[in-house]
């Protein structure tokens, strides 16, 4: 069975939970939030929020932003999540 991403249904590799697309704007957006987060002085979701947010946002990043708020808010639970942990930090995908 071929598998999926869930954000846009293309193919994805085995390995990976998206597709090439939206798991280049989930690295990058990783890597900024690792390079930044002590300037902004943020929390993972909230950093995503404010992504969602900058009109200046492309497509991918901006779509992967609401599947990993989507993916907490349906969550309902404190645990770790794709989406980033109680601590605020980035959980791998």
């Amino acid at each position: 069975m071929e598998q999926q991403c869930p954000i846009c249904n293309r193919r994805r590799t085995e390995n990976e939970t998206l597709c090439t697309y939206h798991q280049r704007a989930y690295l990058n957006l990783r890597e900024k939030y690792d390079q930044g987060k002590a300037a902004l002085g943020i929390g993972w979701d909230e950093y995503l929020k404010e992504v969602a947010d900058n009109p200046n946002t492309g497509e991918w990043v901006r779509e992967v932003t609401h599947h990993l708020l989507q993916g907490k808010a349906s969550t309902g639970s404190n645990q770790p999540t794709s989406s980033g942990s109680p601590s605020g930090s980035p959980a791998p995908l």
